[in-house]
């Protein structure tokens, strides 16, 4: 099965501390990892890791520090197309600290794909009907939406990993088939994950769900458990690995109807997933396990 995952990718050194530093302060961090990150990246590596061959469309340089990002990506056995090789810029670097005791994060890190101008390549036609799913978060709109208006038209279903609202996403909502989407996601006059819910399906996405962390996950018509792991290390990227769970569980079934039935049971295989991403520190180190 094969997959396309459009958007953000990042360069991302994630440091264990006992405590988030108060101004001035200086800590010995207990561990420190550098990995390639950010929505479609964190999913499309979950996707290959559960041996799915994935296809990532992004942008983030030719910068000596962009090689970090290609090594961690190609030993995931993740194809990368990265629209700006030949620009001498740096990939956009999250900073990220994780307190030991409880797998908060504190993220520091700039809305780079905003002002990155990328155009669709000129195969992008052939990348999206050679995917069972394509995969999109919202970065990069000028890569996303003609990706997923070109999935349409070719019966690709389209999954969206809505972290936040931004503007370009309703541009994107008549193209998608699934959303799912974080309790941070608030569309225009909208408050809590019900009336998202309730938006999204007024602008015509018949597939959604909202993640709540540990919580259930809110889908329209009930909740889908969460299932409880000890000790929670890390949750950073946990909705990155349950969406590429997901997409991964949608290639696998991609002749099959989706009924709320099947996308619950799909919902159930990826929580799994992404709360076992938990009860370890860094991105990758579920994979080992």
């Amino acid at each position: 099965m094969r997959a396309l995952f459009v958007g953000l990718c990042t360069l991302d050194v994630i440091t264990l501390v006992d405590h988030v530093p108060a101004p001035n302060e200086k800590l010995t961090a207990r561990a420190q990892t550098v990995a390639a990150g950010g929505p479609a990246t964190g999913a499309a590596a979950t996707f290959a890791q559960l041996g799915g061959e994935a296809v990532l469309l992004t942008a983030f340089g030719g910068h000596p520090l962009a090689g970090a990002i290609s090594a961690d990506l190609a030993a995931l056995g993740v194809d990368v197309v990265n629209l700006t090789a030949d620009s001498p810029e740096p990939p956009p670097v999250s900073t990220i600290l994780v307190t030991e005791s409880t797998g908060d994060r504190a993220v520091a890190s700039t809305n780079v794909s905003s002002g990155t101008a990328v155009l669709p390549p000129g195969d992008l036609s052939v990348l999206v009907g050679d995917a069972d799913v394509v995969l999109v978060d919202a970065h990069h709109p000028a890569l996303a939406v003609p990706a997923v208006r070109l999935a349409r038209a070719a019966g690709v279903p389209t999954v969206l990993d809505a972290g936040s609202w931004r503007p370009t996403t309703p541009t994107l909502l008549p193209y998608v088939d699934v959303a799912v989407c974080s309790a941070d996601f608030h569309p225009p006059g909208t408050t809590t994950p019900a009336e998202a819910l309730a938006f999204l399906a007024d602008a015509g996405v018949r597939w959604t769900a909202v993640t709540r962390g540990p919580s259930p996950i809110l889908r329209p018509d009930g909740e889908i458990p969460v299932p409880a792991v000890s000790p929670v290390v890390d949750t950073l990227g946990a909705g990155d690995v349950l969406h590429g769970a997901l997409v991964h569980h949608l290639a696998a079934h991609v002749t099959t109807r989706l009924t709320p039935s099947a996308l619950d049971a799909a919902l159930r295989d990826a929580a799994t997933i992404a709360s076992r991403s938990c009860t370890t520190f860094g991105p990758r180190a579920w994979m080992r396990t």
